[in-house]
């Protein structure tokens, strides 16, 4: 086990510890208790990274053997390009780990990852309440005037 902060695509075994940080997310975005996801839906996410058909992937950061983060990212076509565009649904740091760059090699991951398979653009959201992790982001990328809608059916 090494002290160096390794990023590396998520494996069936790491279900134990990606669950606490998937909970860990839901849970800062308000997702807990009476709000949680309904655990299907975790089976079915956990699923995807290991289906060849689906578009989403997953990442880890690790160090020491311990899950520090997570990222999960999915490719989509584009109206406006060619080339798919990759949407980075999905990030978290435990919150021991926040400050120490986990957040920012996870990005970083990302951004190698889709530019190894020819994708232009990353792109993400987050709530304007998450000023910490803005103040990566603006570091990381360009904020766009750009307003999400979106309506329960």
């Amino acid at each position: 086990m090494s002290d160096q902060l390794a990023i590396r695509c998520v494996s069936k075994d790491d279900f134990p510890e990606w669950l606490t940080l998937w909970e860990g997310y839901n849970k800062f975005y308000g997702r807990h208790g009476e709000t949680a996801l309904d655990p299907e839906i975790t089976r079915s996410t956990w699923a995807r990274f290991f289906d060849e058909h689906e578009p989403m992937q997953a990442m880890v950061a690790e160090r020491s053997g311990k899950l520090l983060g997570l990222v999960h990212f999915i490719y989509h076509r584009s109206t406006i390009q060619i080339k798919p565009v990759c949407y980075l649904q999905d990030l978290f740091t435990v919150d021991h780990a926040r400050g120490m760059g986990v957040g920012r090699a996870l990005i970083n991951a990302v951004y190698n990852t889709a530019k190894a398979v020819g994708i232009q653009r990353v792109y993400w959201q987050t709530q304007e309440t998450n000023t910490i992790a803005m103040q990566l982001y603006d570091q990381m990328a360009q904020k766009i005037p750009f307003v999400v809608y979106h309506k329960k059916l």
